[in-house]
């Protein structure tokens, strides 16, 4: 995953612990947006990612703004997180949530290189108790399951079964490692451990920060539509030797594997420079963008969201679950 690679590895808590410590030594706004990510990222596997935790709360109600109150929460936050300037902090309407009290809003901190973070802000009605975090309704479907109707999902890479009971669809780019990583596991899910049971579908998303990766997933694409089996092969191709390509190299790469598949080159290559290819990947990105997909690897397993490379036995548990779910409903 992009935005923090060793989130899976060390549990939220000591993560927090510990790049908490390092605010206070190194006193940064770029740590602070570090931490900020953190907190989006435990609202995301704790709340399901459609309601990351810069969304509003759900059961809300509009209050009128304060600014003499919001001035000093900003001029607290300023000095607390040692923001260089008060402009690099703002704030979205204040809003009731469901508990008594208990006011809301998101709250999006940048930094002067334009980047930005969006976080919840939950506070008392003076401004002066405040909490950065998550809402989370437990009335709510506890999944954060996204309709994935409004996508388009009918002529995409699929691995497994039209049938299956399990469909994950997978945005994920070619030049991320942790993608790399993904690609294996996903494969071996498919072809083995829920082989018959499981579908995955893929979309292309590649990042603005990824200089070779909208070419190669044209050139996936391209792939494809001479044979199906050949877009996998590409995929396994550019994962493999990411280390080598570069976006001078990046089309003999595809040349090269364009030949080892017995492919015609000549037109893939066209394929590549058309219209048509190019709109394919951007419809990809659109659909991902629909259902607010901001980094890679992220996966809808059943419409259940998983964002970034989790341990095996986190998506275990959510394919085991959906199976066990579906099992009980076909007895009754």
């Amino acid at each position: 995953m992009n935005r923090l690679p060793s989130l899976h590895n060390i549990s939220y808590a000591n993560l927090y612990l510990r790049l908490r410590i390092r605010l206070v030594r190194a006193r940064t706004l770029a740590l602070l947006m570090i931490l900020f990510i953190v907190i989006a990222a435990v609202a995301d596997a704790a709340n399901a990612f459609a309601q990351s935790a810069g969304s509003a709360p759900a059961n809300v109600a509009a209050v009128a703004a304060d600014p003499a109150r919001d001035a000093a929460m900003k001029t607290y936050l300023q000095k607390h997180f040692k923001i260089a300037s008060p402009d690099l902090i703002k704030f979205g309407p204040p809003v009731q949530t469901a508990i008594p009290g208990l006011l809301a809003r998101q709250m999006t901190v940048s930094n002067v290189e334009g980047q930005s973070v969006n976080t919840a802000l939950f506070f008392d009605k003076n401004g002066t108790k405040m909490i950065i975090g998550s809402f989370l309704d437990t009335s709510a479907e506890p999944w954060g399951r996204v309709n994935l109707g409004g996508i388009h999902l009918n002529d995409n890479p699929a691995l497994g079964p039209a049938d299956a009971p399990i469909t994950v669809v997978e945005f994920a780019d070619f030049e991320c490692p942790f993608c790399a990583r993904a690609f294996s596991v996903l494969e071996t899910m498919a072809n083995t451990t829920y082989k018959d049971k499981m579908k995955v579908i893929f979309k292309n998303y590649p990042l603005n920060v990824h200089p070779w990766a909208v070419k190669a997933a044209e050139a996936a694409e391209c792939a494809r539509l001479q044979n199906p089996t050949a877009f996998w092969d590409f995929a396994r191709y550019f994962y493999t030797n990411q280390g080598s390509i570069t976006p001078k190299n990046v089309q003999e790469h595809v040349d090269k594997e364009t030949a080892n598949l017995k492919l015609d080159a000549p037109s893939l290559k066209a394929c590549m420079g058309s219209a048509a290819a190019s709109d394919r990947v951007k419809q990809d990105q659109a659909d991902g963008n629909a259902i607010h997909v901001s980094s890679t690897p992220t996966f809808f397993i059943n419409g259940i969201p998983v964002v970034g490379l989790p341990d095996n036995k986190v998506l275990e548990f959510v394919i085991n679950s959906e199976l066990a779910e579906r099992s009980a409903s076909a007895k009754h």
